[in-house]
């Protein structure tokens, strides 16, 4: 998308961070509905897909993968130990390093998010193969926007 050739190059409808932006904030209410019935929210639930992968990661790790500080992902993470889905322990090393692990109920919750894509893309009224295109180039776009300093 260019707006070399536009008229209005400010029109909010042909900004492409609006787009984004308004289409994260629709996609993320479809999940808060979703989640609902597995009592977490979005955050939480993109916490979990990354200890479903990385359990016993630090608290730092984990803001990595979200791309958030980990000042806030503290609060998160104390939300999830209230829950019962997840343990903090200090590393033995280093008193200064918290790890997260699953509880035997985190875990557990993975099944149920097995559904949770294929609700959402229901929610969306989007098939399979649309969602793989456009992560795909969203990841294509994101790439070349991490590459420029």
């Amino acid at each position: 998308m260019s707006n070399c050739d536009s008229q209005n190059p400010l029109r909010l409808e042909d900004q492409l961070c609006f787009a984004l932006y308004s289409t994260s904030r629709l996609i993320t209410k479809k999940y808060a509905t979703i989640l609902a019935d597995m009592d977490i929210t979005y955050p939480q639930y993109l916490s979990l897909l990354v200890l479903w992968e990385q359990d016993g990661i630090t608290i730092k790790t984990l803001a990595q993968y979200l791309e958030l500080e980990p000042a806030t992902t503290t609060p998160l993470v104390q939300r999830l130990e209230k829950l019962d889905l997840i343990k903090r322990k200090r590393s033995k090393q280093d008193e200064r390093r918290v790890h997260i692990f699953l509880t035997d109920k985190g875990k557990g919750y993975r099944e149920k998010a097995l559904q949770v894509p294929h609700d959402l893309g229901c929610a969306l009224n989007a098939n399979a193969d649309e969602a793989e295109a456009l992560l795909a180039q969203v990841k294509v776009f994101k790439a070349k926007a991490n590459s420029v300093p």
